[in-house]
């Protein structure tokens, strides 16, 4: 998968997505400020969303519309969505700010109409919200653009999951990446399930990504350690200015931690092969290989007194020291010096 010639996979270290969400607080210039922030603390991407109130719900007090429990205790859908959108009017400027600074945007549309709009600002990749992956219809209008198409699986089950794939790839998606997510406000770290990662690789034969909503960053690093290639967390300027998703979300500091720490663990996985690592080299000197610990003439036979298996390394390696046992010396010997194969008549080594 590629994003603006950006390649996601686990040849590359995480790509690392701020998710501004409602963190702008319906201010457009901190907004910028939160693109040009997640920028300076070295994050690949930057995702918006794409919505009106009126394209998520009705505005209806009914019972159903209501919001209970949780941070958004109290609010009526349409309520929450007026305070927490990213307004149409705004995009095109973030654009702009996005590729004039130099860092990738692109957001989640949450029904056709801001696909239309995000398709006018020629986005480089779409991403369908975990509430959104059951919506078939828009799951086909996005795939139809044929742009790397993220989706996130919280709440959502292997069939839902699988319908979901199928949809995109019948309908022209042909770079997928599933996120890893639990839809929980902030999300518990000991319900991260990040062994799901694997599950999703291996059933979907797709890039997988972790979306977090946990506090802090342990979930996020530890699920590049077991093949997360991109993460996604939720980033505000500042966690005190009681934004509606600033409770889970990270700041610039933890953000830049984040890009470095995640780009040490993927480093930190290596090849698989079991081979020494050149650093390793200037270490062997201090295994154990075999000394000489008694002076000997030349044709004198070695006993088990003579040989002893100790540091430093430069001798013979120590499985050699039944084999040597009861052969002879080639030439004078003192306590302390190497054993090697020209000190030993008669010795015949193995080749490795």
């Amino acid at each position: 998968m590629y994003i603006l010639g950006r390649c996601i996979n686990s040849s590359n270290p995480p790509y690392i997505i701020a998710e501004v969400s409602a963190n702008h607080n319906g201010n457009i210039a901190k907004a910028k400020k939160c693109i040009s922030a997640a920028k300076s603390a070295g994050a690949h991407a930057v995702k918006i969303q794409t919505y009106e109130p009126q394209t998520m719900t009705i505005n209806s007090t009914k019972d159903d519309f209501l919001v209970k429990g949780g941070l958004w205790d109290g609010y009526t859908l349409f309520d929450l969505y007026s305070e927490a959108q990213t307004p149409f009017a705004w995009h095109q400027e973030l654009f702009d700010h996005a590729k004039k600074i130099g860092i990738t945007l692109f957001s989640t549309p949450f029904d056709e109409t801001a696909v239309d709009l995000l398709e006018s600002l020629d986005a480089p990749a779409y991403k369908i919200a975990s509430f959104e992956l059951t919506d078939v219809k828009l799951i086909q209008k996005v795939a139809a653009t044929g742009k790397p198409l993220l989706m996130s699986t919280g709440m959502a089950t292997y069939d839902e999951i699988s319908e979901a794939v199928n949809c995109a790839r019948k309908n022209g998606a042909k770079e997928i990446l599933l996120f890893h997510c639990i839809s929980s406000y902030p999300a518990p770290i000991e319900k991260s399930n990040l062994k799901s990662i694997q599950s999703l690789q291996q059933k979907f034969d797709v890039e997988v990504g972790l979306s977090d909503h946990t506090l802090g960053n342990i979930a996020a690093i530890s699920s590049v350690a077991i093949g997360a290639t991109a993460i996604e967390k939720h980033f505000t300027l500042d966690k005190s200015d009681k934004g509606h998703d600033s409770a889970f979300s990270i700041d610039p500091a933890e953000l830049k931690k984040l890009v470095l720490e995640t780009s040490q663990t993927w480093k930190s996985l290596g090849t698989g092969e079991l081979n020494r690592q050149s650093c390793e080299n200037s270490s062997l000197i201090f295994r154990r290989s075999l000394y000489f610990v008694k002076d000997h003439k030349a044709g004198d036979k070695i006993t088990k007194n003579s040989i002893r298996r100790i540091r430093p390394g430069y001798g013979l390696l120590p499985k050699y020291q039944d084999k040597i046992i009861g052969l002879r010396v080639s030439h004078d010997v003192k306590r302390g010096d190497r054993v090697t194969a020209d000190a030993i008549l008669g010795l015949s080594l193995e080749k490795n």
